[in-house]
């Protein structure tokens, strides 16, 4: 995986999001967020860090999403970004994680453009979650999400109009939305899909 990213560069103008299922054009005054995608190294298997944000926050209680949140005006890159909020979230030190890469950028619904990082994490590796904002920290295989068997296009009536989404449940955990949207890129940039 790191040989594939020394060499690939996402497009610029190849903007990811919502809009790739619900065919609404992106917002052009998007703000700005970074998440970390953070690929564990276990022996010879890979997996992926999530959490599981806690149910009394205001955005996004209760859902499945990578570390990471608003760039802030003194972080010099979406990496830098990323990181920081990797260790604010999970107490996840930046020492621990080797950046190799990045995804395109995806604007949600919600109004914001993320930067997905890839970063290698080596086992084993600290946590010590922020309680008031998440309320786990799990893994999943990184080749059950890579498998597009496992890719669900899903659909809700939302303020009366249908709209579309991936999910990838796996076991008790529903992930699904931008950060399900994100993953589905990563599969497709792995793959050489376009």
């Amino acid at each position: 995986m790191r040989d594939f990213f020394a060499s690939y560069q996402p497009d610029p103008q190849d903007i990811r999001g919502d809009h790739d299922l619900n065919g609404f054009r992106p917002k052009p005054d998007n703000r700005a967020a970074a998440v970390l995608v953070p690929i564990i190294k276990r022996h010879d298997e890979l997996s992926v860090l999530f959490t599981k944000r806690t149910d009394h926050l205001n955005n996004h209680p209760g859902q499945i999403s990578f570390p990471g949140g608003h760039t802030e005006e003194d972080d010099e890159t979406a990496a830098h970004a990323a990181l920081r909020e990797t260790e604010e979230e999970v107490g996840l030190p930046d020492r621990y994680i080797q950046v190799i890469g990045q995804l395109n950028d995806y604007v949600t619904r919600t109004g914001f453009r993320v930067t997905p990082i890839v970063g290698l994490v080596d086992f084993p590796y600290p946590t010590d979650p922020d309680d008031h904002e998440v309320a786990e920290v799990f893994e999943v295989p990184l080749p059950f999400l890579m498998d597009p068997g496992n890719h669900q296009k899903c659909s809700r009536i939302f303020m009366g109009k249908r709209r579309y989404f991936w999910a990838m449940p796996y076991n008790d955990y529903y992930i699904w939305g931008a950060t399900a949207g994100m993953l589905r890129n990563f599969y497709d940039v792995l793959s050489g899909v376009k």
